[in-house]
């Protein structure tokens, strides 16, 4: 099952306080960037972000979930209606994050 474009808007709606923050369709899911980092992404309108350690401190009883068959687990955030939560939540992961991989020049 594919994530709607409404999930979508909700949870970029709720993150609206926050810059930066992009989303990219992939195969009918949604990646999710924050200041040019993956933090998540959303799976069968689920929101899902990696497991930094940000994340598991503000959210130590959250639920593992696959985004999808054969990928690694991530956090599955619940609270997506507590704005001000997830706000924050984003901006403690951030340095957390790794850094977007450089392309290889093909000279």
């Amino acid at each position: 099952m594919a994530s709607t474009k409404e999930y979508l808007d909700f949870i970029l709606e709720q993150l609206s306080d926050l810059d930066e923050v992009n989303a990219r369709a992939m195969m009918g899911e949604y990646i999710l960037y924050y200041r040019g980092r993956v933090f998540g992404g959303i799976y069968d309108d689920r929101l899902l972000v990696k497991p930094v350690p940000a994340a598991e401190e503000l959210m130590p009883d959250a639920v593992m979930e696959l985004p999808y068959e054969g990928a690694k687990k991530m956090i599955l955030v619940d609270d997506v209606d507590n704005r001000k939560f997830l706000c924050k939540l984003v901006k403690s992961m951030w340095e957390e994050l790794p850094e977007k991989k450089k392309k290889k020049s093909m000279l």
